[in-house]
């Protein structure tokens, strides 16, 4: 064999080593896409409990939602959230993103009708204003993602008075109370920090310094960027509810979230975790998110989900009150998260007085 032969053999071979590395490659890719499609319809109930209710209350059940980035034609979806109204929540804490199209407002509003007659708080995300714009999935991991030029707005006006019209609390950089069978609920909420809209209202007067009536302080966020967790807790927040992170959305099995699409570390993309701000503590629960942008709709290793909080009532003064979980081992002051997987459909404003709650006597 001459050498020119040699040579030409040599690089016959080494193509057909890419051409079957690239073949494989395009193989696992539409593998991962398909799973991806698959799993963004696995929908889950995350149940956790919260020993945090004054002594003799309780317990009190919040349904947490998020990141619905509801589109038209999303019929699983919608029978799912409207199936969630079996759960019979005492409160239902929305935050944020339930929009990913111009035309989901009726839609969303619809698919949450049988939750909206239970009570209710909201705060708007980003993709609440204005609707999601095809971007390079990869940037994700070099910066959380920015508000688009030439953004379309969407009607979040409609959405809001849906919402309020249902008797829903707008918590949009306003505090707010409620009643719930018997204890005082003071919220304060802000709006998105992904868009650094943000302003504190602080806690419904006449809470404050009265810690002999017997109430909850829950803070509502979209986003859960570092900044607002340090004044929620150092403001002495009982409990944070935020969303946002989508818990990783593409995650790798073992390991978990790569991205947060903020400031927040990947290990709390998604759970009931302890804040810890200037000798306070608060617990804070990020939802994994219920939907994913229309341009980007897959989930690996993290499947969407809502949230079932059972709060009760934490130990009498005289002993000592336990803790929630972080890294650094210490007593709970909740059990290990449980998973329903929820079959599928068809089978087996604003003031700072205290708000009645119909439901209250019921």
């Amino acid at each position: 064999m001459t050498a020119g032969n040699s040579l030409a053999s040599r690089a016959r071979s080494i193509g057909r080593g890419f051409a079957v590395a690239g073949a494989a490659g395009v193989a696992a890719g539409a593998a991962a896409t398909g799973y991806g499609l698959w799993e963004k319809n696995q929908f889950v109930l995350r149940e956790e409990t919260l020993r945090i209710l004054p002594p003799g209350f309780g317990p009190l059940r919040l349904l947490h939602l998020s990141d619905i980035h509801f589109v038209p034609g999303q019929r699983r979806k919608a029978a799912w959230l409207a199936s969630l109204a079996e759960l019979s929540p005492d409160l239902v804490v929305n935050t944020g993103d339930n929009l990913s199209h111009p035309n989901a407002v009726g839609p969303v509003l619809e698919a949450l009708g049988p939750l909206l007659e239970f009570p209710g708080v909201f705060v708007p995300g980003s993709n609440d204003y204005y609707a999601p714009k095809f971007k390079n999935p990869a940037s994700y991991f070099f910066s959380p993602s920015k508000r688009p030029k030439s953004p379309v707005a969407l009607d979040w006006p409609r959405l809001r008075s849906g919402f309020g019209m249902a008797g829903w609390l707008d918590l949009t950089n306003r505090c707010q109370s409620l009643a719930l069978k018997g204890l005082r609920m003071d919220f304060s909420g802000v709006d998105d920090p992904h868009l650094r809209l943000e302003r504190y209202a602080g806690w419904p007067r006449g809470t404050r310094g009265q810690d002999s009536v017997p109430h909850l302080r829950i803070a509502v966020a979209h986003a859960p960027y570092q900044r607002v967790l340090d004044h929620f807790t150092e403001d002495a927040a009982d409990l944070l509810l935020a969303g946002h992170t989508h818990g990783g959305q593409i995650c790798v099995p073992g390991y978990g979230a790569l991205v947060s699409n903020c400031d927040l570390p990947t290990w709390r993309a998604k759970g009931l975790h302890d804040w810890e701000s200037n000798g306070r503590t608060t617990p804070v629960n990020v939802s994994g998110g219920i939907g994913t942008s229309r341009f980007a709709p897959v989930r690996i290793a993290c499947k969407p989900e809502a949230v079932l909080l059972t709060l009760t009532a934490r130990p009498e003064p005289d002993r000592p009150r336990p803790r929630a979980h972080s890294r650094v081992a210490r007593a709970p002051a909740f059990r290990t998260p449980h998973y329903r997987t929820c079959p599928p459909p068809g089978s087996a404003g604003g003031h700072d007085g205290v708000m009645p709650n119909p439901r209250a006597e019921e």
